[in-house]
């Protein structure tokens, strides 16, 4: 296992530290900071570009300002309102978040990793984002831009890179004084490499191409749910004639991606009728 002196991890700090200053990226839910806020957005960044968050938060947060009114409303209009960010079960994980905390934890987040992985769509990192966003506590977790910036600061040279090597290193460069900015300054910094220098995260064990959207099932799902949010409750071939309007090149089988969304709970289907 690798470590770090203590002068390296100050000439590290201050290396991640001096850009940051220089081009801290500013984002919604980066200022007046709430719990809620940051649940909302680190859900959303949940295997979806900065870029196609930036106005859905604001779009989310005009629908749903707190949990209170979040767990009050219905899975279409959530659903409705979480169109463009793909992946429809993190948007019903969220609906499904502020009730728990409305309902078991008097409307407060809880401020430790492993309560906060009892709750459905969140795992250990989210869990650490969320602790270090909303509560600045030195936590260690691990994401996209962070990954990057170590994969490319200390295993430069090295393949197959698992995450497991890279946590102790994280766990040994955290800034206790001031987490939140300094897993800002990371992830900025991270974003700089991929962007200008081109550093990717091929050598991580954990490197995933995303596959294709268009003509894909993902695509296909998106434009179920798309649907089914506008008109609610619908017969199976009126769904099918829909969404081949909505994509009309997409050739993947309708109904095995129906029955997908009614596994992940998003609608139902029964007797050729299909609803939320």
């Amino acid at each position: 296992m690798k470590t770090l002196s203590k002068q390296e991890v100050l000439n590290f700090q201050q290396k991640i530290y001096d850009y940051y200053k220089q081009h801290r990226r500013s984002f919604a839910w980066r200022e007046g900071i709430s719990p809620y806020r940051i649940v909302v957005s680190e859900i959303m960044l949940q295997q979806t570009q900065t870029s196609r968050v930036i106005h859905k938060f604001s779009e989310w947060i005009r629908n749903f300002p707190n949990f209170d009114i979040l767990a009050k409303s219905s899975k279409q209009q959530v659903l409705s309102c979480w169109q463009g960010l793909g992946y429809n079960r993190r948007g019903l994980a969220l609906h499904e978040f502020a009730k728990k905390i409305i309902h078991e934890y008097k409307g407060m987040v809880p401020a430790d990793q492993e309560t906060l992985q009892t709750f459905k769509g969140i795992g250990p990192n989210t869990a650490g984002s969320i602790c270090a966003f909303a509560y600045n506590k030195p936590v260690v977790f691990i994401e996209t831009n962070i990954r990057t910036v170590f994969m490319y600061e200390f295993f430069k040279h090295e393949e197959k890179v698992h995450d497991k090597d890279l946590l102790p290193l994280i766990k040994q460069a955290v800034d206790h004084k001031n987490a939140r900015e300094w897993y800002y300054a990371l992830m900025d910094y991270g974003v700089h490499l991929k962007t200008k220098l081109k550093v990717s995260n091929k050598k991580s064990k954990h490197y995933i191409k995303q596959s294709q959207f268009e003509g894909s099932k993902r695509q296909m799902r998106g434009a179920v749910v798309r649907v089914l949010s506008k008109m609610h409750t619908l017969s199976y071939d009126e769904l099918s004639e829909l969404v081949t309007l909505d994509i009309p090149g997409n050739k993947h089988d309708l109904l095995s991606v129906v029955e997908d969304l009614q596994k992940d709970g998003v609608l139902k289907y029964a007797k050729d009728i299909i609803s939320f």
